[in-house]
């Protein structure tokens, strides 16, 4: 078992490296390393217990291989795979399918850890990964994209690294328990590395410009995945730690309403799905012991609209609301965003339900607002127009498009069965009050309002003062 575990962590980075020496090879081994972690993740599935391997003492190296890392793991390939069906076709070299298996590779090894310094270890290396596929159009802007996120994401991943020393001070181990009983100063630092990292609340606001801006396939690894990776810990520091529950919960009620407010006026179709993504990372941290399913239907609809995004005429909705979408199109814009709005049927049901029903009284409320928030928003591609074009005026949708399409939009009806006891009349009609209401809403409201935000906050220099802040507000909820 642990010989099996070791070499599925380390297949996809030899393929990576692999790829270089057969690059016209490099579909077919990046295919290979996703394929391998489906599998991996379906074995883990139907183990009867969860796995634990010690590889080293006090200084780590701890896993945890669990039915909750295991929806995660299982989102990681379904989405790596996805996009590498998508870029199939495409005239990308074979360092972006090296770089992609990498980066499935890090996300992979940050999931599965259970000590502070492997996952610091897993996520710099992760970082680096999404770096070079930001910037891999080698354009100014994309460069300068990359370079912030890349520093943000330094700054973040510093704060940790001292908050971990500070706990193996206290507890001379890395081990994620000894955050009990830490000091207050560690588990801020450690939290406020981790929220950076996953683009929750404020400090997480280096995340819509990042995901907006990069090419749509990167885009799709970053919102589908690469964030959760910073969003597991996490939750399992809740699971763990009674003490921790609520801090990651608040995070999660506060990301949720944040996100799904920029999200419902914002009229750029990239940025209003990147601040969705903040919005449903909050969904994920709101109900922590449940959000392995809801991580999983996330990362199939955000990677689905990702993708679908980069074939749309044009970014902007009200230009979209002017002109015919092509009906196939337009047909799997509507079943992720029926699935993300919580339509029966779909996976986003089930994971709806689940995580309502797994909320603490005070949390209800707001999250009953961010699930109405949801609705209003993905009415925006509900209601576009759309007809059959003629040939000459359809967008390019190649095999490799359908064949993601077929996947991750064919896993969020397949995923329904996981918690089909959703399916009673009480849970049916209230969803399905809320999406009406929402698509009332936007048809009689939100749809004529243009309403600029600022931007603020999302501006470099400001990123890394909004940390500051966060850490304040961190050590005292900490403390109390």
């Amino acid at each position: 078992m642990t010989a099996l575990t070791l070499s599925w962590i380390g297949f996809p980075f030899a393929v990576g490296f692999l790829i270089y020496l057969l690059p016209r090879l490099s579909r077919s081994l990046a295919l290979a390393g996703t394929l391998a972690s489906v599998a991996y993740s379906i074995w883990l599935f139907l183990a009867s217990e969860p796995i634990t391997l010690r590889l080293l003492d006090n200084f780590g190296v701890s896993l945890l291989l669990d039915p909750l890392a295991s929806f995660f793991i299982l989102t990681n390939a379904l989405v790596t795979t996805a996009v590498i069906f998508y870029c199939w076709q495409s005239d990308r070299s074979a360092f972006f399918f090296a770089q992609t298996l990498i980066l499935h590779g890090s996300v992979n090894a940050a999931l599965i850890c259970s000590d502070l310094i492997s996952l610091y270890v897993a996520l710099e290396v992760l970082s680096i990964a999404a770096f070079l596929l930001i910037t891999y159009p080698r354009t100014d802007r994309s460069i300068w994209v990359g370079l912030r996120y890349l520093f943000i994401s330094n700054i973040a991943m510093l704060f940790y690294l001292v908050g971990a020393v500070l706990v193996y001070k206290a507890h001379h181990s890395f081990d994620f328990e000894g955050l009990r009983g830490a000091p207050y100063e560690a588990i801020a630092l450690i939290f406020l590395g981790l929220l950076t990292k996953a683009g929750v609340f404020v400090s997480g606001l280096w995340l819509p410009l990042t995901h907006s801006e990069s090419e749509s396939p990167v885009s799709a690894l970053m919102s589908g995945m690469v964030v959760k990776a910073g969003i597991l810990p996490m939750a399992r520091f809740a699971l763990f730690l009674e003490e921790i529950d609520p801090i990651v919960r608040f995070f999660g009620v506060g990301t949720a309403l944040l996100g799904v407010f920029y999200a419902v006026f914002e009229k750029d179709v990239k940025r209003m799905l990147a601040f969705h993504t903040v919005s449903q990372l909050g969904f994920i941290l709101a109900a922590p012991e449940v959000g392995g399913f809801y991580a999983l239907t996330h990362g199939l609809v955000k990677a689905s609209l990702f993708l679908q995004a980069g074939k749309l005429p044009s970014r902007s909705f009200k230009d979209l609301n002017q002109r015919s979408l092509h009906t196939p199109l337009w047909i799997a814009l509507v079943i992720a965003s029926f699935s993300i709005s919580g339509f029966p049927l779909l996976s986003g049901f089930g994971a709806k339900v689940l995580t309502m029903k797994n909320l603490l009284p005070w949390q209800v409320i707001a999250m009953n607002i961010a699930a109405l928030g949801t609705s209003i928003s993905f009415a925006k591609f509900i209601f576009l127009p759309h007809k059959n074009l003629n040939e000459s005026e359809r967008p390019s949708l190649q095999p490799g498009f359908w064949a993601a399409m077929v996947l991750l939009l064919g896993g969020l009806f397949a995923a329904n069965v996981v918690y089909y006891e959703a399916y009673t009349f009480t849970n049916i009609v209230k969803p399905l009050g809320t999406i009406f209401l929402g698509w009332i809403l936007y048809l009689a409201i939100f749809r004529q309002v243009v309403l600029k935000l600022p931007r603020v906050l999302e501006e470099f220099e400001h990123l890394v003062g909004v940390m500051g802040l966060s850490l304040v507000v961190l050590f005292w909820m900490a403390m109390a």
